[in-house]
């Protein structure tokens, strides 16, 4: 096990490396969800993640021998170019072995710091097994992305930064994927201020740390799915289970929808990019059940191509209310169009896409179906808007 000693060694070895990630408190999503909400921005870190803290700190504490026989990571992404940055800041050959899944950002940021990039399995379990092959095979020394305890420290002084900004903090809310950045936070935090808590959040489709915890022993996931690549795993890390399940109070799970619910009001309201693992600690806000208490939420990284941004934004408008889309039958006469526009009108609704198709309906030869696109302001508005149709006589069928 770590020790606060080993995590505050860490900070020493970090001073000059990482950029400072000030708290930012949020007035939107402490009025959202009854609570004093901080965000601690590790999307703006030095390789868009928190994980060049434990890879820098890993190889900082390998002998010089070690470090020119050559270095070697399995990764999807942000662990990649944590070690990628720190070996060729200390002057040591990377090889990271990634998922084939992986989105292309990632992987030519993790080129473009000089490391050696192989692409094997679809999942990080199998680019793990790949690279520990390579690693026996050549002789590599390998950096574990969790499961090691330098590492774990190196994690850790993301704990530290936070109570000294904010001693006064209840609540800490962590990303969880193989446990590594929960296990650091948690022993730091909890050696800090034993009172507070620390609570992992995994998304519903990879929640590894929980079924451990619950069986009372390391489990490998039959499989994972999740939008959240970077904490898609599988089994998670014996040492990382040890320090969770003594230092964590609980964990929380949350849905594919709410992940991308909050990365759109995270860019809509705070202007900040983060990838899908980034924003489980704001997605887990609106399950916590507590109101009044000061909450740090860990957003770990911001490395997201443009493509997924975009199905994101679309999606989270969806989830918000933001965008409604609906059909309806209308009888095949003059006026009926103009009618359906007026009551959109009144309601100040926009109007995005309007498809008016004879050949949709059912009854093509009396009655035409249309499907509308509108913009809204949520879910009440919605609700407004279908009342007010019914009203005019409007049977709508909800698209999305």
């Amino acid at each position: 096990m770590i020790k606060l000693d080993d995590i505050e060694k860490a900070s020493s070895r970090l001073k000059n490396i990482i950029r400072a990630t000030p708290l930012i408190e949020s007035e939107f999503f402490s009025d959202e969800y009854g609570n004093s909400v901080y965000i601690k921005p590790e999307n703006l870190q030095k390789t868009g993640a928190f994980k060049i803290r434990g890879a820098f700190n890993k190889i900082s504490c390998l002998s010089e021998e070690t470090r020119k026989k050559g270095l070697i990571a399995s990764s999807a992404g942000n662990h990649a170019q944590g070690v990628a940055y720190a070996a060729r800041h200390l002057n040591a050959n990377a090889t990271i072995v990634m998922p084939r899944t992986t989105p292309l950002i990632k992987v030519e940021a993790t080129r473009k710091l000089g490391a050696r990039v192989v692409l094997e399995g679809d999942l990080y379990d199998e680019a793990y097994s790949h690279a520990l092959k390579i690693a026996e095979s050549e002789g590599l020394e390998f950096i574990h992305p969790f499961d090691d305890l330098d590492v774990i420290a190196g994690q850790g002084t993301i704990g530290i930064e936070i109570l000294k900004e904010l001693p006064d903090a209840d609540i800490i809310l962590v990303p969880i994927g193989g446990g590594g950045l929960a296990s650091g936070i948690a022993v730091a935090a909890k050696s800090m201020r034993p009172d507070i808590k620390v609570i992992g959040v995994e998304p519903e489709g990879a929640a590894t740390l929980l079924c451990a915890i619950e069986k009372g022993a390391v489990t490998e996931l039959e499989k994972v799915q999740t939008i959240a690549d970077g904490v898609a795993v599988r089994r998670a890390g014996n040492i990382t289970f040890s320090i969770i399940k003594e230092y964590v109070d609980s964990i929380i799970t949350v849905s594919d929808f709410d992940i991308m619910e909050s990365f759109l009001m995270l860019l809509e309201r705070h202007k900040l990019v983060a990838e899908n693992a980034g924003v489980l600690s704001l997605s887990a806000l609106k399950k916590i059940g507590t109101t009044g208490k000061k909450i740090v939420s860990v957003v770990s990284g911001g490395n997201i191509d443009v493509l997924t941004i975009s199905g994101l934004i679309d999606q989270g408008l969806i989830n918000r209310g933001r965008v409604f889309c609906f059909s309806v039958e209308l009888p095949d006469k003059p006026g009926q169009l103009l009618a359906v526009a007026k009551i959109l009108s009144d309601c100040n609704a926009n109007v995005v896409k309007l498809d008016h198709n004879q050949f949709k309906s059912l009854d093509r030869l009396h009655k035409v179906l249309l499907e509308v696109t509108i913009e809204t302001n949520g879910k009440d508005h919605i609700a407004e808007i279908t009342n007010e149709l019914n009203k005019g006589g409007y049977t709508i069928e909800q698209i999305y």
